[in-house]
């Protein structure tokens, strides 16, 4: 696989389970890379909104056409962009990154119990509690993909905004996960 594609690319999914911290991760990249965020929230349909709302899980139909509408704005911003989205499944995963070759994932790892205590502290989020189970259902780790970096979601955040930004810039090859990073 070509490194040098990957070296260069400034475009980054900020991924995991409700909870985790995408949004907090992502606008803090994106200051710090000087790149527009894209928070994933603001482009599902009000169908999949109130869905939520009402405490139902999304299944893939629901997922499938907000999955297109984010490949097309990743697509728009071919210099780089931050992206926060579950893309709990490696399927909606591939279906960004053919939008946005070269497209990098920072998963924010966290167990069960830390993000339903996470969600539940957020009450006004339009994700509710009971759907934290759901997630963990769907989810499918990506950590045996090229271009993620694993890290801790109860780190600090300058810790992860950092480790972040340093992947970013250092132009890791696809199969680096810095599994200090990880582990701290």
């Amino acid at each position: 696989m070509d490194s040098t594609r990957w070296k260069d690319s400034r475009r980054l999914v900020v991924m995991g389970v409700a909870g985790c911290g995408k949004s907090s991760l992502g606008q803090r990249c994106a200051a710090a890379l000087d790149l527009p965020l894209l928070e994933g929230d603001d482009f599902h349909p009000e169908d999949n909104l109130r869905k939520m709302r009402g405490g139902l899980p999304l299944n893939d139909s629901d997922r499938a056409a907000w999955l297109d509408t984010l490949a097309q704005h990743l697509a728009a911003h071919p210099t780089g962009a931050v992206l926060t989205c579950s893309a709990l499944r490696q399927r909606y995963r591939d279906r960004l990154r053919a939008a946005a070759p070269g497209l990098r994932f920072v998963f924010l790892s966290l167990t069960p119990e830390q993000a339903r205590e996470r969600v539940a502290a957020r009450p006004s989020h339009l994700f509710p509690v009971s759907l934290v189970a759901s997630q963990f259902d769907t989810l499918e780790s990506p950590e045996h993909e090229s271009g993620v970096l694993t890290l801790d979601a109860m780190r600090p955040l300058n810790d992860l905004v950092q480790a972040t930004v340093d992947w970013m810039t250092q132009g890791a090859t696809p199969a680096h996960t810095p599994r200090q990073e990880q582990q701290a």
